[in-house]
């Protein structure tokens, strides 16, 4: 190993080739920089990187050389100052944003899509903009439900927010640049407290989509393999029409290998940034991914074929082997859904606002593209303030956030307050008195659910933790039922294939 956590950050860069070996002074004097020294502490000496036992991450010289930083006064000591420390520390040795670019085009050229991918992918994992360590942290299993096999993930990657860094971000001025974050002017920011984080080690590839500018990320918290998102170069909200079907399938044809979709296009319905027109893909096969076909239809076009997928999210599946063709179909589809209202299902398309879109996801099966059409709706009402289509109140205690692309798709990215919580219900549930649970406390909002758990299993010491578990997913399912606009009862699958009749699509 080095002598010196930096002298081993230097040694990890060169043998993940984040710098040449010319670079070595000129990285150190940055990093030593921002320590605030003026030399190295400790002599350093000449050494042969392929002879230095690494670490598989950069973490551990990040994490030395941050806390050596709190304890000289140079970095403060909360969670938020010390995640931005470690992406100025790494801004220093990743490569500048015009070589990535110049990288990835030439892996793409020379050796195709794929290999473009996977050598950006690791980048990003080297310079720590995807937190590998702390990724590694979720809780992560896979259940049965009453509507199929869920993927369940308790997030702990994305810290909580210290209070002392969400009080100093209030005193902050908004400085509106960044616009977002996902704008194009983040590489290279050092972020404004708790709103808005560091991004000196953040990198982005372009991307042309039908002749418009875009750009191609990957996500720092990586919900799933190769989380990637593709974003607009203008900061522009998002809209879902005829041209977003059109650049999810450009993109799909530049790079086969990935799943892209869009997040709706309306609150409620639609993603944690509406502000911004981007879309979400990656390398994953998501449960709604392998749902099969419920009813099998008649396309209005014989090119395309068609049916309705057994999933609580009211999807209409398209197959074909022409893009055009499937565009066509895609588009009526969407015209008559933004205008269609159905009263004895609860659907109303205007109100006060529109309230109809869709969620699409592509991706390709050999020759094939397979195209999802997700109805949403984002009405609400008095009983549903937060969305007749939305995670109902009794499932608040688990899930209450906006039901996005990924969620749609059966994957719940739930939130890491979980963790701690079910563990103290793992006692609870094996014989804790309900009655010594304080009103005040976080644990007290799940006694409802607390008591069907126990009406519904023998649960011992010994199976708590599985029982909870699978209450967890079950009431992952009752989300998805509750987002889906078209229920799967007889009303239900009688309601869509009235909407569908009306497009021209009928029963085979």
């Amino acid at each position: 190993m080095a002598n010196h956590p930096l002298e081993g950050l230097l040694a990890f860069s060169l043998r993940n080739h984040l710098i040449e070996r010319q670079d070595l002074p000129f990285c150190r004097n940055l990093l030593l920089d921002a320590l605030g020294l003026d030399a190295p502490q400790e002599p350093y000496a000449p050494y042969e990187a392929e002879q230095i036992e690494l670490p598989p991450t950069a973490t551990p010289f990040l994490a030395a050389l941050t806390e050596d930083a709190v304890q000289r006064g140079v970095c403060a000591d909360t969670q938020g100052q010390r995640d931005a420390f470690f992406a100025r520390l790494m801004g220093c040795v990743t490569p500048r944003p015009s070589e990535v670019c110049r990288q990835f085009n030439h892996r793409r050229n020379l050796e195709g899509a794929k290999n473009a991918t996977d050598w950006f992918y690791k980048l990003c994992r080297d310079v720590n903009y995807i937190r590998v360590d702390d990724i590694a942290r979720n809780i992560q299993y896979k259940a049965p439900t009453m509507v199929g096999d869920l993927d369940i993930t308790i997030n702990l990657s994305k810290p909580e927010k210290d209070p002392r860094d969400i009080a100093a971000a209030r005193l902050q001025k908004s400085a509106g640049y960044p616009p977002c974050m996902l704008c194009v002017e983040n590489p290279g920011y050092a972020g404004r407290g708790a709103a808005f984080p560091a991004r000196q080690n953040h990198r982005f590839v372009d991307l042309d989509l039908c002749g418009e500018p875009w750009h191609f990320q990957y996500s720092p918290y990586l919900y799933y393999n190769e989380h990637c998102i593709v974003f607009n170069e203008k900061h522009r909200p998002m809209r879902i029409d005829r041209s977003t079907f059109e650049k999810l399938f450009d993109f799909i044809g530049q790079f086969p290998h990935y799943f892209i979709g869009s997040n709706a296009d309306l609150p409620i319905v639609g993603g944690s940034i509406l502000s911004h027109d981007h879309f979400q893909g990656g390398n994953y096969i998501f449960p709604m991914t392998t749902a099969p076909i419920d009813v099998p239809l008649h396309s209005p076009d014989a090119a395309v074929c068609a049916g309705i997928l057994n999933w609580p999210m009211s999807t209409l599946r398209l197959r074909g082997a022409e893009p055009e063709k499937l565009l066509d179909v895609a588009e009526r589809v969407l015209a008559a859904w933004r205008q269609w209202s159905d009263p004895a299902c609860d659907i109303l398309a205007y109100t006060d606002a529109p309230h109809n879109t869709i969620t699409p996801i592509l991706r390709r099966e050999g020759e094939d593209y397979v195209f999802d059409l997700v109805l949403r709706n984002n009405r609400t009402s008095a009983e549903h303030p937060m969305g007749i289509f939305h995670p109902h109140a009794d499932l608040h205690h688990i899930k209450m956030e906006n039901i996005g692309l990924i969620e749609v798709m059966g994957l719940f990215i739930l939130p890491g307050r979980l963790k701690a919580e079910l563990t103290a219900l793992e006692g609870l549930l094996s014989g804790k008195s309900e009655a010594s649970i304080d009103p005040d406390t976080p644990l007290y909002k799940h006694l409802p659910w607390v008591g069907a758990l126990r009406s519904k299993y023998d649960i011992t010491p010994e199976n708590a933790h599985e029982v909870l578990r699978q209450g967890v997913a079950d009431k992952c399912a009752r989300v998805l039922m509750d987002a889906g606009v078209y229920k799967q009862t007889d009303a239900g699958r009688k309601g869509f294939l009235r909407f569908l009749a009306s497009v021209g699509f009928a029963r085979t």
